[in-house]
């Protein structure tokens, strides 16, 4: 030492414990914070001389006080890398192995080599008696420290297999420790793991270091993370819908409308993830929005069963989990009508895919090396395309595409034929009847109705209304489909629609083109009256029903209707006439009619006719005796009416057509007006017959 000069000294020192309990208690402290201040006192023996002259040796004292920002604080750290990976143990089966390499900030200007460590990794437990649980053994390996220089530290933890405690729920609560930690750190939350020292003994490692680390916990603070998209795509098949139970309660699931669907998505997985996991079961609860706007909540809170296949890293995107699931029944509670009516819209008149946007916390019933388990609340999202409306039949285009606005091409691909027709109760203004409707559904999409009424109109003017119960629609044909209807529109919509009602009666009977509107109503669906009044925004208009002759029914009931209605077949128009006879010495005729009521007769009350050849009038009917129109009985023939009386029009150019034709046959047409009664309702309507092959007789 010289005096006005500076000396660095540099000290070589062989470390070794004193006060072990004192230290393990400062160390505590300091991990903890309670550490408000530290007093070092420092002493050595020095020996010193001057020259030759030997001085002694010295004691020499320095005491130090650390309080507050002076006290060092625990080195900042950087986890640069995380990767999980399966392993085999050496006892036999499989683990869980993850390999980290992390950053420490060193301050300091010691320089000095960490021997091999062990250590526990520990994370919280919910029963106050045991406030830790063990999850993974940590190996570091020997470490050089340079001073003031960053270390990089590579560890490996073994997962052998995952304590019971780990997963059994905790106490008055139904998640277990690892959904708390999952769950904060999958929600981007920081989540706190537990550094300790391991109790075994390490190799090259001083039993005083090993005894004085498995004493102290260090806590780690473990950063969240969210991962984005996990979702890649999206993709519902089989899509099934059903509407409410009106008879279920209203907490029942059953009084929502359900969705049945196989479910595929494609699951981007975290690069670190390197291990084969396999998804046995899902579970979720979802929110439904379209356009930003929420549509609904779909509950899934049932297991409902998955499988899954992993696929590796490419050049461009990292692993995947492609996973198949099949829902059944699942209720969606329609939360905001104008939302559903904006998605009805699109997707009947919208031609192309509807996007909707999920928002769920999804719990997974998983497989991996380490067993099974279930990971709860693990949040996705993504869009979900719902495939629009097929194509209708007659364009090949989407529904709202062209000149088809409305989508009447769609509706009118439905190609509805109503049989076996039976009148179940009448009353003075209209009458209650049970049908069959053979029907195609265009669409790719089947349906469960458990019970739906529906507004008949025309013109505005409501007619009736038909109610169907327990019925399964699928895509493509469906036969012998039940539905029961009420036609009373004096009742339901006045006067004024009862002159409708008569008027569209007389010109179906005659063949004329005529359209029906279907509507629902706020008592569509009992326990759902916002759902009806969300779906009569969308009033369906479509031609009326075929209607099948008994004869027809009986021949193939199961026929499903024609690819191209009107086109290339037999004349699809009512055919109440079958047959007709002149006789020209009697001057009366006859009819053979075929009734479509299967069960009930049909009273013709009177009949005011005229009949016509190429426009020329041929001849009058004026009967005003009542006739039964009976079913048509087992060998498909109808009933032949009494002889009418015939009033002709001697001299027309019409007569002398049908006097040419005495023998044979002749084609004609008609108008009349005809009184009908069936049971205690009785209605007039007109008829106007083209094309009616009549026999000429003397």
């Amino acid at each position: 030492l010289r005096d006005g000069y500076r000396t660095h000294v540099d000290i070589l020192s062989d470390l070794e414990p004193g006060d072990l309990d004192g230290i393990r208690r400062i160390a505590n402290d300091w991990v903890d914070g309670r550490l408000g201040q530290l007093r070092v006192l420092g002493k050595a023996n020095v020996p010193l001389k001057s020259g030759i002259v030997s001085l002694g040796k010295q004691i020499i004292r320095q005491e130090l006080l650390f309080a507050n920002k002076d006290i060092p604080s625990i080195p900042a750290y950087d986890i640069k890398k995380l990767n999980f990976r399966e392993i085999e143990l050496p006892q036999g089966g499989k683990g869980m192995a993850a390999d980290a390499s992390i950053v420490v900030e060193n301050p300091y200007p010691v320089d000095f080599t960490v021997p091999p460590l062990a250590f526990n990794a520990l994370v919280d437990n919910c029963h106050k008696e045991e406030p830790y649980i063990k999850v993974a053994e940590v190996e570091a390996h020997e470490l050089p420290v340079r001073p003031k220089q960053e270390l990089e530290v590579n560890v490996t933890g073994v997962v052998r297999q995952l304590p019971d405690i780990l997963l059994q729920d905790c106490p008055n609560s139904d998640k277990s420790p690892l959904d708390l930690i999952l769950g904060k750190y999958l929600h981007g939350k920081d989540t706190t793991v537990y550094v300790q020292g391991s109790e075994a003994p390490q190799f090259d490692t001083p039993d005083w270091v090993t005894k004085l680390l498995s004493s102290i916990t260090v806590p780690v603070p473990l950063p969240g993370r969210t991962f984005g998209h996990l979702i890649k795509d999206f993709n519902l098949a089989d899509t099934h819908f059903a509407l409410p139970d009106p008879f279920a309660d209203d907490k029942d699931p059953r009084s929502n409308p359900r969705i049945s669907s196989k479910v595929q998505a494609t699951v981007a997985l975290p690069e670190e993830m390197n291990f084969n996991i396999s998804i046995s079961h899902v579970r979720a609860d979802a929110d439904v929005f379209y356009k930003g706007k929420k549509l609904g909540e779909l509950d899934l809170h049932k297991w409902q069963k998955a499988n899954s296949t992993r696929q590796e890293s490419s050049k461009h995107d990292g692993p995947t989990l492609a996973v198949e699931s099949k829902i059944e029944d699942a209720p969606l509670k329609i939360t905001d009508n104008d939302v559903f009516t904006d998605v009805i819209q699109a997707l009947v008149f919208g031609g192309k895919s509807v996007l909707m946007h999920i928002k769920a916390d999804v719990d997974v019933e998983l497989e991996t090396a380490l067993g099974e388990m279930v990971v709860r609340k693990i949040p996705a999202e993504g869009e979900v395309p719902v495939k629009p409306i097929s194509s209708s039949p007659s364009t090949g285009k989407p529904p709202g595409h062209g000149n088809d606005k409305h989508g009447k091409d769609l509706l009118g691909g439905f190609r509805p034929k109503v049989f076996d027709l039976n009148i179940l109760d009448t009353t003075s203004s209209g009458f209650t009847l049970s049908a069959l409707i053979n029907m195609t559904n265009p669409t790719n999409y089947s349906a469960t109705i458990p019970y739906v009424d529906i507004h008949i109109s025309n013109n505005g003017s409501l007619l009736g209304h038909a109610t169907i119960k327990d019925l399964e629609l699928k895509p493509g044909n469906n036969t012998r489909l039940p539905i029961q209807a009420v036609w009373d529109p004096l009742t339901l919509g006045g006067g004024k629609a009862r002159g409708i009602g008569r008027e569209l009666l007389s010109q179906y009977v005659s063949g004329y083109n005529t359209t029906l509107t279907l509507q629902t109503h706020r008592g569509s669906i009992p326990g759902q009256p916002s759902l009806g009044e969300a779906l009569a925004r969308f009033p369906i208009e479509l031609p009326t029903p075929r209607l099948g002759s008994p004869r027809d029914d009986d021949d193939n009931p199961d026929e499903p209707p024609p690819d191209e209605p009107g086109k290339g077949g037999k004349d699809e128009s009512p055919h109440f006439i079958e047959d007709a006879t002149m006789h020209l010495f009697t001057s009366t005729a006859d009819f053979m009619l075929l009734s479509p009521l299967r069960k009930t007769t049909l009273f013709v009350t009177d009949v005011d006719a005229t009949a016509y050849y190429k426009g020329d009038e041929v001849a009058q009917i004026q009967y005003s005796l009542p006739f039964e129109v009976p079913p048509v009985g087992a060998d498909g023939k109808g009933i032949k009416t009494p002889r009418l009386p015939v009033d002709w029009s001697i001299g027309s150019v019409g007569y002398d057509a049908v006097k040419n034709a005495l023998g044979g046959r002749l084609r004609m047409s008609a108008f009349a007006w005809v009184g009908v009664r069936v049971g205690r309702f009785e209605e007039r309507i007109w008829f106007r017959g083209r094309g009616i092959g009549a026999s000429i007789r003397l």
